[in-house]
């Protein structure tokens, strides 16, 4: 018999190692033997206790996953036992016509790992439609990395990024990175914006322009790096109120800035920018299935640097552990946790 080990939240900041259970795949499911997940500030947030109203503890979280098929359900077809796959955990059943076909945040909207149990255990059932398949010779440690790289990928497409413009990135956190990164590929060039020093030592190991704007004066740089135009487009991933109110005055005329970061309480922003220089604010939130295809197309060509973001792979067990390092440590990016039994 296999032991399935899990974590679960058990409700106001308190997790508990113990045992999970193998759930055989129904009709349409596909049950999966998780290899590694990806812990992110979604983790942290249901671990400070702020997301209990979502959650039905004790419950198994997380959804940055990587692994390979363990048994198929019915009517199941194109997946293999041994196939190695990502999730994307995003269930729309419950959309409606009122959602105009953007099922990817429609209002009945359940993502697994917060809504539904999630990837912390080794074993996990989920819905065949939300898997993407991997080509075998993929790292499933960095195959982890795809759920926040398919962040990006949406991000920089709702952007509009294009070869020859200048981005500016407002916070040097793993989202922010991979914004950087992937914007870079597509040819822009890219000034990243963050305040704590180990980040800042990071994102230029990269090779990439950072700029503390603690340290210096940030509207200057973006000048200087554009001749006077300003930034094409300014991601504000920082969540900031400095962040936000420093978004418009980067922006170039008719520019875009791309409001990435979930601000718990509404921001100031200058909306005399928005007006003054006929800017476009973009909302965008998790990412379409063409967006975890062009992340898992980035992992596997090695174009970017990805394996640099992963700072350290910690065995379930210690997942509380893990969760209290990467909070306290902001030179930490981004903690795995290997979920094999």
């Amino acid at each position: 018999e296999l032991i399935v080990t899990a974590v679960y939240y058990e409700g106001s900041g308190r997790f508990t190692v113990g045992r999970g259970e193998i759930r055989r795949p129904e009709e349409g499911e596909v049950r999966l033997d998780v290899a590694y997940c990806g812990l992110c500030g979604t983790d942290l947030h249901i671990a400070h206790g702020s997301m209990d109203q979502r959650i039905r503890a004790p419950q198994v979280i997380g959804h940055e996953m990587s692994g390979t098929v363990a048994e198929v359900g019915t009517g199941v077809t194109g997946l293999a036992p041994g196939d190695k796959v990502v999730v994307r955990p995003l269930d729309s059943r419950g959309e409606t016509a009122a959602d105009k076909g953007i099922s990817h945040i429609c209002r009945n909207l359940k993502f697994l790992g917060i809504d539904t149990p999630g990837a912390f255990q080794s074993s996990w059932t989920v819905p065949a439609f939300t898997i993407h398949r991997l080509p075998p010779g993929i790292d499933l440690k960095l195959a982890a990395l795809t759920e926040p790289l398919a962040v990006a990928c949406h991000d920089v497409r709702r952007g509009r990024v294009a070869a020859g413009e200048t981005v500016v990135v407002i916070g040097g956190g793993p989202i922010g990175v991979m914004i950087s990164l992937v914007a870079r590929s597509r040819g822009a060039r890219v000034i990243v914006s963050e305040v704590n020093a180990s980040r800042l030592a990071f994102v230029r190991q990269l090779g990439l322009t950072a700029v503390d704007p603690a340290e210096s004066d940030l509207a200057q740089a973006v000048e200087d790096a554009t001749d006077g135009a300003g930034a094409d487009v300014v991601f504000e991933v920082s969540g900031s109120a400095a962040g936000a109110m420093a978004m418009t005055g980067l922006a170039g005329l008719r520019s875009r800035i791309v409001v990435v970061a979930i601000f718990a309480a509404p921001p100031a922003i200058n909306l005399f920018d928005v007006f003054w220089k006929e800017l476009e604010v973009l909302g965008t939130r998790v990412y379409e299935p063409d967006d975890y295809e062009t992340a898992i197309d980035l992992l596997v060509s090695g174009r970017l640097p990805l394996a640099d973001l992963i700072t350290s792979v910690e065995p379930l067990e210690q997942l509380p552990a893990a969760l209290e390092q990467l909070e306290r440590n902001p030179s930490a990016m981004k903690i795995l946790v290997d979920c094999r039994a």
